[in-house]
């Protein structure tokens, strides 16, 4: 690992586990493009340049694989150490949404490295429509934000294996090409980036009022409200036209018309049956 004088691995396995087995998978609303917890082996990321994020491979309390991409180098000032997902395809997503967790060294508990140690890092995104491998440059890519940990460990953390784990969401639009690469920029930091979940929302098919309303993708904002219209059910037709909106956050609103039973149909539980 890129460690400067000899500064201890940031995880130190094992630890407490119960912290790290809270990897979200989402909600019913929620689709995922990736999920790296879900990763059996090493993620296979390009970093550069050579000595900084590295892969860590350890094993929790319970010997299990763990994971990680990690980098400390702290005592060196002017870092630039880039960490890139593979290539991400969209699925039609508008806009997406990336989960982080990390855990983050305090400065301060670290002796002779004020001035050069950080505590944050940025991510940047990258869009394009095919896999490019390797050749990729910097200056493509467009910041998403910074990102800070609400809290950093020490080394009385350290001591008795018990690191704070911080979770960060978040979201990009519109999106347009066929897919994109993510990429984590270090500073200065002492971090473990531990899971990176992406995924999209979505409202997801339901009845309402006897018509059918499919799957929608949201919106490419985050106030973003996308009209769908509803198909009646079987044995039924439209009174007024049947519509909803889907919101940003993967909810329907606002439910408008109905569809009502044909003659010699009956309602029941959002379907028309024969009288």
């Amino acid at each position: 690992m890129a460690l400067d004088r000899g500064f201890p691995p940031l995880l130190l396995w094992t630890i407490t586990f119960q912290a790290f087995c809270s990897h979200s998978g989402g909600t019913n609303n929620e689709v995922n493009l990736l999920d790296t917890s879900s990763i059996s082996g090493d993620w296979g990321w390009l970093t550069y340049p050579s000595h900084g994020w590295d892969a860590i491979n350890e094993m929790d309390e319970y010997f299990s694989p763990i994971h990680t991409y990690q980098v400390c180098n702290v005592m060196s000032p002017s870092q630039n150490n880039w960490l890139r997902t593979n290539w991400i395809q969209r699925d039609g997503a508008r806009r997406i949404y990336i989960e982080i967790k990390f855990t983050l060294r305090d400065c301060n508990s670290m002796p002779g490295v004020l001035g050069t140690c950080k505590e944050t890092f940025n991510l940047y995104y990258y869009e394009i429509d095919r896999d490019i491998g390797t050749n990729i440059w910097e200056s493509q890519f467009s910041k998403i934000d910074t990102i800070a940990a609400d809290e950093s460990f020490t080394s009385v953390d350290l001591g008795v294996r018990r690191l704070k784990l911080n979770t960060e969401v978040r979201g990009v639009g519109p999106l347009s090409k066929r897919g994109f690469y993510l990429a984590f920029q270090d500073i200065g930091a002492c971090i473990a980036i531990v899971s990176v979940r992406v995924y999209y929302k979505r409202c997801s098919a339901m009845a309402r009022n006897l018509a059918v309303f499919t799957d929608v993708v949201t919106g490419a904002d985050s106030s973003s409200l996308v009209e769908v219209r509803g198909q009646c059910v079987d044995h039924a037709e439209e009174r007024d036209t049947p519509k909803m909106y889907c919101s940003a956050e993967g909810e329907w609103l606002v439910p408008i018309g109905r569809c009502v039973c044909s003659a010699g149909f009956e309602e029941h539980r959002d379907s028309c049956v024969g009288k």
